[in-house]
């Protein structure tokens, strides 16, 4: 190879990730917070057989005696956090309403945070990065790589 052909390929990669860069940026934010919920979620699954179908007898302990969730009983709570955090973060990584779904986990993130003051000593540097992320794809959008993406520019050409 010459010398002009390795400096047009060093340019030509560059400019393919200068390109793509800021949709690939935003691809990682979304994987990266989603995986954290989902993660999470997986955690409080139990089995048919428990107390209360389908949740871990820790995830029943945290809820019922550790999580301070206002408002709702507790039980409900337990329910709606494990689906929150098990669908919410699927429809983030795919980019099917995506700033609805961040908006949601961002909130989500909120009442986790306020529910589980134990998190304030060692968990509450992740919930700042993720409410930040989360933001993140609120203000600026999904991105190219997204469901949304294709959706909207299919019904925008007809």
């Amino acid at each position: 190879m010459t010398m002009n052909k390795i400096i047009n390929f060093y340019n030509a990669v560059f400019a393919f990730i200068h390109k793509y860069s800021t949709d690939i940026f935003k691809l990682f934010v979304r994987l990266y917070v989603a995986d954290a919920f989902f993660r999470a979620g997986l955690t409080k699954l139990g089995s048919w057989d428990s107390q209360m179908p389908f949740l871990s007898s820790s995830a029943q302990y945290l809820f019922e005696n550790e999580y301070q969730v206002p408002i709702i009983p507790w039980e409900l709570a337990a329910y709606l956090g494990t689906a929150a955090e098990l669908i919410l973060p699927i429809l983030l990584v795919l980019g099917l309403a995506t700033r609805l779904m961040a908006v949601k986990l961002f909130m989500f993130n909120i009442i986790a945070v306020i529910s589980y003051p134990t998190i304030w000593a060692g968990g509450f540097y992740d919930h700042k990065l993720w409410g930040v992320m989360l933001l993140v794809t609120v203000i600026y959008g999904q991105g190219k790589f997204a469901l949304d993406y294709f959706i909207c520019k299919k019904n925008t050409q007809g």
